[in-house]
């Protein structure tokens, strides 16, 4: 994962956005701190087993579906599985190494049952 900081890109209030592997971060919002580069290095082994473009595929896809449900932006956004797990993980600085492959499906299939 390599880390790009620049004056435009994400756009809005975003801090941070990984496409392909490479974080693009707004230097006007600081350096990212360790749990932030742990949260996009996250999405990186997401896009990995899900040949990146499965990913994003995926990533539109279920963020439609909540945008439609929940009818905001924002929570859509937050809904997502890939978000969800990101969000959840960013602290343990440890997951990286003892995360189990495609651990994001938990997340989406918890909305519709208990794991």
């Amino acid at each position: 994962m390599k880390i790009i900081y620049n004056k435009y890109f994400p756009f809005g209030s975003f801090w941070a956005i990984n496409l392909f592997g490479y974080v693009f971060c707004r230097v006007d919002k600081g350096r990212l701190p360790e749990a932030a580069k742990n949260h996009e290095y996250i999405h990186s082994m997401q896009q990995k087993e899900m040949l990146f473009i499965g990913f994003y595929v995926w990533y539109v896809i279920e963020w439609l579906y909540h945008l439609i449900r929940l009818r905001n932006f924002m929570k859509a956004y937050y809904a997502l599985s890939f978000e969800r797990e990101a969000y959840a993980m960013q602290e343990d600085l440890n997951y990286k190494y003892k995360r189990k492959k495609f651990a994001s499906f938990r997340y989406y299939f918890s909305r519709f049952c208990h794991l």
